[in-house]
């Protein structure tokens, strides 16, 4: 590290991530001065993981995906942060970029990052996947998080940049994962819709067939085999769920 370089934190939020936290922890050896773990009450050895690792860790009852990386942001440091998931991988040319950034000092506020995504141990060429961008190294005193209960987004001034290495994710391990995290994160968007007055519709059961043709067919996700596929029916069937979900809520309200 450049001698006065800027502190550069790493923040993670988890719950249960004692099967992908040790690589993602690895993976930020050597780059980051400090890690900021905020956990959601794990009963596995997640948060003895973290703190082997030197990481600090808090614990703090889930209140939402954006709620949560905001805390963590505020428990922070470093001048510059990098926001990574558990089931995420600082590739080697990411992180030299990231130093390149650190010790620069000059540029945007903020940097978008091109995700790989893998899928029962395939990478998701195809399907849409190939144009993952997220924001997550970023000033500490510019950004912060979206309040959004998921699929939350940092938030900077001005036109981020742009890094050329990837963040490996590997969100899935299999397909038992992927239903109780979809289970998981339908409701959380079920219950945004329902506080902004949405509601389900008959017609919205198009939303299946439709996602799942635009992923096979219109973005060639069919190219990615059978994981890619998958990936799609399971998709297409998320975007239909979290939908339906609020018309229990219709039925509850009655």
């Amino acid at each position: 590290m450049t001698a006065g370089a800027p502190r550069l934190s790493a923040v993670i939020i988890t719950r249960d991530e004692e099967g992908n936290l040790p690589a993602c922890l690895a993976s930020l050896r050597g780059l980051v001065d400090e890690i900021v773990v905020l956990d959601a009450g794990s009963t596995d050895a997640t948060v003895s993981i973290a703190q082997s690792a030197g990481a600090r860790v808090e614990r703090r009852p889930f209140a939402g995906f954006g709620a949560a990386k905001q805390a963590a942001l505020e428990m922070a440091s470093g001048e510059w942060v990098l926001s990574v998931d558990a089931d995420e991988r600082v590739t080697p040319a990411l992180a030299a970029e990231i130093r390149g950034v650190r010790d620069d000092g000059r540029g945007p506020a903020g940097y978008l990052v091109r995700r790989e995504v893998f899928f029962l141990g395939r990478r998701l060429r195809f399907g849409g996947m190939s144009h993952d961008w997220v924001l997550r190294l970023f000033r500490r005193e510019a950004g912060r998080f979206s309040t959004d209960r998921v699929h939350e987004r940092v938030l900077v001034p001005g036109r981020p940049g742009r890094l050329s290495g990837t963040l490996l994710h590997h969100p899935y391990r299999s397909l038992a994962v992927h239903v109780e995290k979809m289970n998981r994160y339908t409701e959380l968007q079920a219950d945004a819709f329902l506080a902004r007055g949405r509601r389900y519709r008959a017609w919205m059961w198009l939303r299946l067939p439709w996602k799942m043709f635009a992923r096979l067919v219109l973005r060639l996700g069919v190219l990615d085999g059978t994981p890619g596929v998958l990936f799609a029916t399971m998709s297409a069937y998320s975007s239909w769920l979290k939908y339906a979900k609020t018309w229990r809520g219709d039925e509850e309200s009655r």
